[in-house]
């Protein structure tokens, strides 16, 4: 798909070091398992681990319960509070839905799409991987993202994780989900303003660009940032972040009895692998992920989806 594609529209937008870092991991390293990102080993491009995984649940007699566990996602009420929140933002709600990897199983956006109505929010947005692989086609999750558009409404943002290509924005854009590429939007209620900020994705692609977003941003005003993943907490709270949302790690997705994932795949503590976590001043959040990665199962991890309600700290 990159070969074919136009790209002079983006390098305004993105910057030539951006972009070319991008489509040369798109092309080169994207389907590696031992490669560049922050993690080095690359599990989503494990595809014989997959399987084996796949195999062993049918003969047990558990694939068919762990997916009807994966379409089954909760719904989370959750406060968020935040330092010097604007008097108007008390009590604005953000829907949260992350990691949809949605080509894996389809029926997860009808799923999610019944899930969500009669739900009342004011802004939606996504934290990353809408497509189950690494590399290969795209237009399967761009059709279940327009799906999905369907059923949500007011503004929508959004960030790319390690498994979206940049040819998605376009689309997704068109859409009507705007797409945080090291950028940020001002959100105004009545007389007050809030800051909504994205990174590209992290994790893989490296592309995260606090520089970038702190020479647009207002010190004065609140910032909540979007990340796929959190292993960019630290950063994220020297550049001031007062909270961040992020998804990326399914929380184990397959997990033990009790709930402990015994793999994560991010390169930060485990306390931050799911839910709540603070890190000095920074408060994050980490979603256990809407869809499912590898094999479309979970157990002991449910799926969620999450209305975070802001309130002063």
């Amino acid at each position: 798909m990159t070969e074919h594609a136009d790209f002079a529209h983006l390098l305004d937008r993105l910057g030539r070091a951006h972009l070319e870092k991008r489509l040369t991991r798109q092309v080169a390293h994207v389907a590696d398992v031992l490669g560049p990102g922050l993690t080095h080993l690359h599990i989503e491009n494990l595809h014989w681990m997959y399987w084996m995984i796949r195999k062993g649940l049918q003969c047990t007699g558990l694939y068919k319960r762990g997916q009807r566990n994966a379409l089954s996602p909760r719904l989370l009420h959750h406060p968020l509070r935040i330092p010097n929140l604007p008097a108007a933002f008390r009590g604005f709600r953000i829907l949260h839905i992350s990691d949809l990897h949605s080509d894996l199983n389809t029926d997860i956006v009808t799923a999610v799409s019944e899930r969500l109505s009669g739900l009342e929010y004011d802004i939606c947005v996504l934290t990353g991987d809408y497509r189950a692989r690494t590399f290969g086609p795209v237009d399967t999750a761009l059709d279940e993202l327009v799906r999905l558009r369907a059923a949500l409404h007011g503004p929508v943002y959004a960030v790319l994780g390690n498994h979206d290509f940049i040819e998605m924005v376009d689309p997704m854009e068109t859409a009507g989900i705007r797409v945080l590429l090291n950028e940020s939007i001002l959100l105004k209620r009545e007389n007050d303003l809030l800051c909504l900020a994205g990174v590209d994705d992290p994790h893989y692609y490296a592309t995260d660009d606090f520089e970038k977003l702190a020479a647009a941003m207002r010190p004065k005003i609140p910032s909540i940032l979007l990340s796929h993943t959190p292993e960019i907490y630290s950063k994220a709270e020297s550049y001031g972040f007062k909270l961040m949302l992020c998804g990326h790690t399914h929380g184990g997705q397959i997990c033990l009895p009790n709930g402990r994932p015994i793999v994560c795949n991010v390169k930060c503590p485990r306390s931050m692998c799911s839910g709540d976590w603070q890190y000095g001043s920074l408060h994050g959040y980490t979603s256990r992920g809407t869809g499912v990665s590898g094999v479309d199962v979970r157990f002991y991890c449910p799926g969620e989806i999450v209305i975070h309600r802001l309130e002063p700290a």
